[in-house]
């Protein structure tokens, strides 16, 4: 399959599929006039490249999985490896949002404290 067929089939874009691609997530063939095509197989890849995405994980993350991305990797059993990883994630994850936090709640307070106290932010 080619590149807009897959895109299409794992409701992604071609770009995206490209960037997999360098990452070495996914591999291809080119024809001979020069277009990649894709191995049918590449489907159940790229969905759960895009499953692990969604899940807070980063392109590197996803590389500790590898071995099982052309299963079901929603329904398979981490591996300790890819339980780390994902532990880690999570924790820099929380960092972020306590960072977005009390930035919010200085902005907040900031607003709030403003002279004339017309300025109040938006519930």
């Amino acid at each position: 399959m080619r590149i807009g067929e897959l895109a299409t089939a794992t409701g992604t874009t071609a770009r995206a599929l490209r960037h997999y691609e360098q990452a070495a997530l996914i591999s291809s063939e080119r024809a001979s006039n020069g277009y990649r095509v894709y191995d049918e197989r590449t489907v159940v890849r790229v969905r759960n490249i895009r499953h692990l995405l969604a899940a807070g994980l980063t392109l590197d993350d996803v590389r500790v999985f590898l071995p099982c991305l052309d299963g079901d990797v929603a329904a398979a059993p981490p591996s300790d490896q890819g339980l780390r990883v994902a532990l880690e994630r999570l924790a820099v994850l929380n960092q972020r949002i306590a960072a977005q936090t009390e930035a919010r709640d200085r902005l907040e307070a900031a607003l709030r404290a403003a002279p004339g106290g017309r300025i109040r932010p938006a519930d």
